[in-house]
Order: C-alpha cells, then sequence, then structure tokens
C-alpha cells in the first residue's frame, strides 16, 4: 500500500467549504445573542437558524417553529420522547434521503429495539480494539507520517477532511488504499448534507448521491453476509447483532452505513479543527497536554460543550405544551439550541470560558438521553489519536504566525475554515 498522503481532491474540499458556508449564517456576535436570549427571551416564536441567515435543520414544514435556549428546557425536550417526538427528522433531516430508515428519527419500541441491535458495535471496548486495528495505524500511516518532512500544514484540508471518512471506510471493512474510491464516498456524502438546505437542485443532487452511495454498499453488505461475517469489521458486527430475537436485513444495514458516512464524518472533522483551534488558544492547556495525556478526554469533552459543531437539535410537540410560559401548539417544531444550554449561566460556572477543570454537568453536544448519538464514542477516539499522534510525531507544533489565526464560527454548524500550522522538522 502507498504510504502516500491522503489529501482531498478539490471537489472533495469544496463540497467541505460548501456544507460550512450554508449552515454559517451571520454569527458576528452569536454568543451575546443566545446570553440575551437565556436572559429575556428564553423561548421565542419563529427559526434563530433563518434568523440568521443559516440553512436550518428545521427544515421548511409550513409548521410553526419555536427556538429554546435554556439548558433546563432543552434537556426536557431531548429527555421526553413522548411528548417532544423525533420523527419530523424524516422530513427536514437524513431521513429524507433514507426511506424513513434512520435511527435518531425513531421513537418508542421501535428505536429501543433497534438501537439495542446496533448499540453493542459501538460500545467503548469495541472502540479500543478498532484504536488499535484500524484507528491509529490508520491515521498515523496516511496523515501524520507524510507530514513530518514538511514542517508547515493547514490542518483542516490536510488532516480534519479526510481521516474520519478514511476511518469510517476501514471499519466498514472496505479496502483502505485507494484513494478515488475514498474520496469518491466522501464527496457524495457531502452533497447529502448539502441537500439538507432549501434548495430543489440541491435535494436532487442529495437524492442522487445517496443512492449512489447504497449500490455499492448493499453489495458489500451481502458479498460479507455470503462469507459469513466473521469478521471484527463494523458491517460483519451488524449482520451478526440481534436485539429480542430481532436482527437487520441487508437494506437496513446499508441504511445506516449510509447514515453513517456524512453524520459521522462531517462533526468528527469539524471536531478535531475546534478542538486544535482550542488548544492553540490556550497554549497552558496545550502544554498540559503534551505532559499528561490523561487529560485528553478532559480537552475534547469541554471543547465539545464550549462550541458543540452541531448547535441544534430538533423535536415536534405532540401536545400543546409550555415552556418559559410561552405556549407551543401541538404540531409545532421546537428548535433546540445546544449552543445556548451549553453556555446556560444557571449551569456552568464562568460559560464563556474554557475550562478543562470544571465541574462535569449534561452538555448536548453528542445529544442527550435516548438519542445520545451513537458513533459518540467513535469520534471521540478518531479525534484523540487524531490529536495525540499530531502532538507525538510534530515537534513544538504551533500555528503559522504568517497566516490568520484559526476562528470557530457558524450558526448552525460549527468550526474553523483553516488552522495553520507549523512545526520543527526533525
Amino acid at each position: 500500500m502507498s504510504t502516500a498522503q491522503m489529501t482531498p481532491n478539490k471537489d472533495l474540499a469544496e463540497g467541505f467549504a460548501h456544507v460550512g458556508a450554508l449552515f454559517a449564517g451571520n454569527d458576528g456576535n452569536i454568543e451575546a445573542i443566545y446570553r440575551d436570549h437565556r436572559a429575556n427571551k428564553p423561548v421565542i416564536e419563529g427559526d434563530i437558524c433563518a434568523q440568521l441567515g443559516a440553512a436550518s435543520f428545521a427544515g421548511d414544514t409550513g409548521r410553526p417553529i419555536y427556538t429554546i435556549f435554556k439548558h433546563a428546557d432543552v434537556m426536557k425536550v431531548l429527555r421526553d420522547t413522548k411528548t417532544f417526538t423525533s420523527g419530523i427528522l424524516m422530513e427536514t433531516g437524513l431521513g429524507q434521503f433514507l426511506d424513513g430508515l434512520m435511527i435518531t428519527g425513531l421513537d418508542g419500541d421501535e428505536h429501543r429495539q433497534l438501537r439495542g441491535i446496533l448499540q453493542p458495535s459501538f460500545t467503548p471496548a469495541v472502540m479500543e480494539e478498532w484504536r488499535e486495528t484500524y484507528i491509529r495505524p490508520l491515521i498515523q500511516r496516511y496523515f501524520i507520517e507524510p507530514l513530518v518532512p514538511l514542517g508547515k500544514a493547514e490542518l483542516v484540508t490536510s488532516v480534519g477532511v479526510m481521516f474520519p471518512i478514511h476511518v469510517v471506510y476501514a471499519v466498514l471493512g472496505f479496502q483502505d488504499d485507494d484513494p478515488a474510491a475514498l474520496e469518491t464516498f466522501a464527496t457524495k456524502a457531502l452533497k447529502v448534507l448539502g441537500g439538507m438546505a432549501n434548495d430543489p437542485e440541491a435535494k436532487r443532487a442529495a437524492f442522487q448521491a445517496f443512492q449512489e452511495l447504497y449500490d455499492p454498499t448493499l453489495a458489500a453488505v451481502q458479498a460479507r453476509r455470503t462469507s459469513g461475517a466473521e469478521g471484527a469489521d463494523l458491517i460483519s458486527r451488524l449482520i451478526r447483532a440481534e436485539f429480542e430475537g430481532r436482527t437487520l436485513s441487508d437494506h437496513q444495514i446499508t441504511n445506516f452505513v449510509r447514515m453513517m458516512l456524512p453524520a459521522a464524518s462531517e462533526t468528527t472533522s469539524r471536531t478535531f479543527a475546534i478542538m486544535m483551534t482550542h488548544l492553540f488558544d490556550h497554549p497552558e492547556v496545550l502544554e498540559r497536554l503534551r505532559a499528561d495525556r490523561t487529560l485528553m478526554r478532559k480537552v475534547l469533552d469541554e471543547s465539545v460543550r464550549h462550541d458543540a459543531v452541531a448547535t441544534f437539535k430538533v423535536r415536534e410537540c405532540q401536545t400543546d405544551v409550555t415552556l418559559q410560559d410561552v405556549t407551543i401548539p401541538k404540531g409545532s417544531i421546537i428548535s433546540a439550541c445546544v449552543a445556548s444550554a451549553n453556555r446556560d449561566e444557571a449551569v456552568f460556572d464562568n460559560p464563556d470560558v474554557f475550562d478543562i477543570d470544571r465541574k462535569q454537568m449534561a452538555a448536548f453536544g453528542f445529544g442527550f438521553g435516548a438519542h445520545m448519538c451513537i458513533g459518540m464514542w467513535l469520534a471521540k477516539v478518531e479525534i484523540e489519536e487524531a490529536v495525540g499522534l499530531l502532538l507525538d510525531m510534530l515537534p513544538n507544533l504551533r500555528l503559522d504566525p504568517d497566516h490568520p489565526r484559526p476562528e470557530v464560527r457558524g450558526v448552525s454548524l460549527r468550526g474553523p475554515e483553516a488552522v495553520h500550522v507549523i512545526w520543527d522538522i526533525p
């Protein structure tokens, strides 16, 4: 296998930038806006994303939309899956491209049973196994080793865009040494996210991209089942998975894999870039992490609290409800502002401060309750390995003074556009 660096081609790089721009909006003073809402207007009728010029996960269903900003209200909405259901995601989220087969858009027994089948393939123990067999070797070989002699790089394009797609591709059991196939996989996944904009042409492109991902993925699932599905890869695990007598069909596995690609890869890429930005913004934390890698998870968790990538969770009211003295009618869409809740002064001391030693309280960057992100442990291990290998293999890694400092931006999808770095060539 070639050890050449796998950097994104033009289409992939442009697709990543396009998705970021689509969800960016006008975020110049967004923390102050959210602070004002928490204090004075914690529940509003209207979609704050649309008001700020960003694509919204609440979609354009014609139903009333209410945005909530307080931690307690966000927790209530995400916890109560009977009153605040997730089926709307089949219309406005990735579910519209998945024949209605999406775990995050299911509730009740249907969700419990499907999650019961899927969850054993995503436990921390499985992720630790994959850390050694897939994740660390792959990131080191294809993304960090080729950088060592260069002395400088831009981390979003040289590492962040590609490594999560490459990891997912590998854990699915596909060949990991075909850059063209990987880039095609990734580009189509990004087109799906682009289809969440209220743009008919973008939606058509997204449906086409998802169909083009379906056929080769289904063929891989069928081949794996025919061969006995005895491997440690994800597809084999899903074929073998069983819960309460239920198993997954080839179609269900294929759809789950398709959902993973845009959902897991995009957010992992941007979370990695956010974490690196926070480390460079807080050199004392960077030095502590260099000396003590057991702090890695604390740095990651605080990065996700301070700047969650996907900043809104969408639910539908199944009855009239009252939040903060505002009556929300049955059938309305609630857009729960995770970014605001994660900085609620009622829960977090000095919430705008990046503090890895803060008391751990419930934050919502990876969701909450029944719909906690099923791929959370995979994302965490991927990011930990990427950051750890950068610090291990690129001596004196630091920001490049010839470029602007990275800045975390975005309304409904956050992250820096670029992270330019230099290091000492060994």
